[in-house]
């Protein structure tokens, strides 16, 4: 089965188009309401028991705790990302996810204490944390679960959206293999209840995420459960060249090669796409090419 490329874009394209400003938006937009919302309450509680704490310290502690919980989301991206979580490895994931729920608590509580400092010098006082650190990681470890759990999960509907690769498998019976399982010519692509073949040739360029091996190919994106260097073993040497430590690209979607004062270059592929050539694979791409 293909799509195709005339065909009107479809509800999940569309999200895909804009996922970014919508993925950014959803974050401020949380902690912006949290941050308000906690000080609203915080100030109910304070004046229902009485207490002699000004509007504008409450604001600082509930403020300072939403900035500093939106400043560590690109951390919480970046880390997840690097190191998902699946069935297969929860185990030996899990003493990284707790140490790393540690480190990220203790930014956590150094941003917000930092700020909160600044707001109360600013108001010719002193703010004193104490050794509450323990309390705070408590509650700080039931924030770091949620945000490993809403990433892992969106993440993987967004997998379900732009659909999914996977290598052809062999047969049941004792015939031969649809493909080989050395040099497959074709992957398979799951995306939303359908199954599609992508022809290896299609692939434009690969990127490394994580466990992940992304497939770019005609504008759309597909996740492959490989490592990049699994995929390069996989993938005709004379057709797709490794051009960075992150990077696959297709030979014949090469359109010119830019090269930088650094040494690296810039590949501008047919389709628009421009994809980095690192220093040490310049000469070999330069080679390939040529022959």
């Amino acid at each position: 089965m293909s799509e195709r490329p005339g065909s009107p874009r479809t509800g999940a394209e569309r999200y895909l188009a804009i996922r970014r400003p919508v993925e950014i938006g959803y974050w401020v937009i949380t902690y912006l309401l949290s941050g308000v919302g906690n000080s609203i309450t915080t100030w109910m509680d304070v004046q229902r028991l009485g207490l002699g704490y000004a509007s504008w310290e409450i604001a600082s502690w509930e403020g300072s705790s939403a900035i500093a919980l939106l400043v560590l989301v690109p951390v919480m991206v970046w880390f997840t990302g690097r190191w998902p979580v699946h069935l297969d490895n929860w185990r030996q994931r899990l003493p990284l996810y707790a140490a790393a729920s540690v480190a990220w608590s203790m930014l956590h509580v150094g941003l917000m204490v930092g700020m909160r400092k600044l707001v109360y010098a600013w108001h010719g006082g002193t703010y004193v944390f104490g050794d509450a650190f323990v309390y705070e990681y408590l509650k700080d470890a039931r924030t770091f679960l949620g945000i490993v759990l809403l990433l892992h999960v969106y993440r993987m509907l967004v997998r379900r959206l732009q659909g999914e690769a996977s290598l052809l498998a062999a047969p049941d019976d004792d015939s031969a293999p649809v493909e080989p399982v050395e040099r497959p010519s074709r992957f398979l692509v799951r995306k939303l209840g359908r199954e599609f073949l992508v022809a290896a040739d299609d692939i434009e360029w690969v990127q490394a995420s994580g466990n992940y091996a992304n497939l770019h190919v005609r504008g759309k994106v597909y996740p492959l459960r490989s490592t990049l260097t699994e995929l390069e073993t996989r993938l005709d040497p004379a057709r797709f060249a490794r051009v960075h430590r992150s990077h696959l690209v297709n030979l014949a979607r090469i359109a010119s090669i830019e090269p930088l004062d650094s040494g690296d270059a810039r590949l501008h592929l047919v389709d628009g796409a421009v994809v980095p050539c690192s220093r040490r694979y310049r000469e070999p791409l330069r080679l390939l090419m040529a022959g």
